[in-house]
């Protein structure tokens, strides 16, 4: 049996899993390599990208630079998430603002320090994307528009480090790019609408706070027909192997998200468009090993 003492270290390991949000770090890792092996780079063997040191440390900044950032942002929305999620919230008040704060610092700096051994570049680059977050955390998220894709671009920025690190320019990485974009966009401005009391407790001035909510839902229905755009021309213009069925499941959710959208009006009706957009995210990452479902047994074996 834990004793209180044990079971309170364990509490507070799992509030700061909850505060950097460990599950979506864990799955962007997942994707910047899988996008590494079929996307950016489909001719280099796997065991050379596995291995690859720089790689590795790449992703390795992305992720304390991440995580950091979901500190920063839950320091900043203290007040705010105590009224949308106040479960959540107690459970991230067990981790003091003063060890976040700590956290916040410690893994920025081993981030830089990691980039340091890829390149002075390297270091720039992860030296403006902190302070980005930070700046989007501190001022930009209040401001309608700007706020969404401000966001929207820093959670799509680990992926250009490694397309970056790649220098990969086909085109067909940009249209996988523009349609993760605007799902991304979709996402934060759904957030908006579910969180519309606390935005409004602490005067964020969001798009649904401003404009309205009808505005809000008419902005998202046309990212959704814009969205389509880049499905069309990925299930057209390009071979995309068996990920095709990603993007006609994508489609289903996305008629299904539209719909959605306008028979909407309570918190729990956005977390479930929230959740579905999440799920088209989460499945897209490792839904690119079907680019090339032979490259996947070639690759096991090591060939």
């Amino acid at each position: 049996m834990l004793n209180r003492k044990n079971k309170l270290v364990i509490l507070k390991l799992l509030s700061l899993f909850s505060v950097v949000r460990g599950y979506n770090i864990l799955i962007i890792v997942v994707a910047q390599y899988l996008s590494s092996i079929f996307i950016l780079a489909p001719h280099i063997q796997l065991q050379q990208i596995v291995l690859d040191p720089n790689l590795f440390v790449i992703v390795l900044a992305s992720s304390g630079v991440i995580a950091a950032g979901y500190i920063i942002n839950n320091f900043y929305d203290r007040e705010k998430d105590l009224i949308n999620r106040p479960q959540k919230t107690m459970l991230d008040r067990l981790v003091s603002q003063r060890t976040k704060l700590t956290g916040y610092f410690v893994l920025n700096f081993l981030s830089v320090v990691c980039a340091s051994y890829v390149s002075f570049r390297a270091v720039v680059f992860f030296s403006v994307y902190i302070f980005s977050i930070w700046f989007y955390s501190h001022k930009l998220k209040k401001f309608p528009i700007i706020g969404n894709i401000v966001a929207s671009s820093l959670a799509i920025t680990p992926f250009f480090a490694v397309f970056i690190y790649y220098k990969n320019f086909d085109e067909v990485i940009f249209v996988h790019a523009t349609f993760l974009f605007l799902i991304l966009v979709m996402r934060e401005m759904i957030k908006d609408l579910g969180n519309l009391r606390g935005d409004l407790a602490q005067n964020y001035n969001t798009i649904p706070i401003k404009y309205g909510e009808r505005t809000s839902k008419q902005i998202i229905s046309t990212l959704i027909v814009a969205a389509s755009i880049p499905i069309y021309l990925l299930l057209t213009s390009y071979d995309i192997g068996y990920m095709y069925l990603y993007f006609y499941a994508s489609i289903l959710l996305l008629l299904f998200f539209f719909i959605g959208i306008w028979a909407s009006k309570e918190r729990t009706h956005y977390v479930w468009l929230h959740n579905i957009l999440k799920f088209i995210i989460v499945v897209g990452a490792f839904s690119i090993v079907l680019i090339d479902v032979n490259l996947i047994l070639d690759r096991i074996l090591w060939h």
